[in-house]
């Protein structure tokens, strides 16, 4: 042994002090994103949009809708008079259909639960939690269209879900409701379009007095 060689105190080398340093930043880019996956990919705007669930008799709003030109209050009889939109009885089915296609598998399907009084089990495609109140008589009678938070059904041969629904997505509307606001004439109008969305929306919202609250009891109580 060379008597003359400096004896190191050290049992590890230099480098290991910093590592406690880079645990906390491997943590904090860790937790980052946590949340981030948390906040983006299992938001409603991933997890929900596109919902598109198959229903016990297919239904298809764009041949209904578009082209035999069937008013959306035809069926949904109460979205202007109540808080909830209802879903149509087989008796408002039959009205056609006892008529139309009467042999259809499907038609069948529906005379089936019209004869024995069974109601159809229809999934439905738009959930809110039950901490939240939606008024849908509230938002169609003041000119929100259907179009604002259901997209263009009208088009649609399955029903899906093209909003995320979420707290802020509602709230963007209520601070500026012009964006949305059209005559109330055109409300089921789904491909209805102003010259001048702004302009239109800022008279309707005057002359209707339209003041959508922000604070916690309007959508929780």
């Amino acid at each position: 042994m060379n008597h003359d060689e400096p004896v190191s105190n050290y049992v590890f080398p230099k480098w290991v002090n910093k590592l406690p340093l880079y645990a906390l930043s491997g943590a904090g880019l860790l937790l980052c994103l946590i949340v981030f996956v948390f906040w983006y990919w299992f938001s409603p705007k991933n997890l929900e949009v596109g919902y598109a669930p198959v229903q016990p008799i297919p239904y298809s709003h764009k041949l209904h809708v578009s082209e035999l030109g069937i008013d959306c209050r035809y069926c949904h009889t109460q979205v202007e008079n109540s808080s909830h939109s209802n879903i149509p009885s087989t008796d408002t089915c039959m009205n056609c259909h006892s008529q139309i296609k009467t042999q259809s598998p499907d038609i069948l399907k529906l005379k089936d639960s019209y004869v024995n009084n069974k109601p159809i089990q229809w999934v439905k495609v738009h959930n809110l939690p039950d901490y939240v109140y939606f008024n849908h008589s509230r938002h169609v009678t003041a000119g929100i269209s259907c179009y604002s938070c259901h997209g263009r059904v009208d088009q649609m041969e399955r029903v899906h879900q093209v909003k995320p629904l979420s707290m802020s997505w509602c709230l963007e509307c209520h601070r500026a409701p012009e964006n949305h606001l059209r005559p109330r004439e055109f409300v089921t109008k789904l491909d209805w379009k102003a010259d001048n969305q702004l302009e239109v929306g800022r008279q309707i919202k005057e002359a209707y007095k339209i003041r959508p609250g922000e604070d916690c009891s309007t959508c929780h109580r």
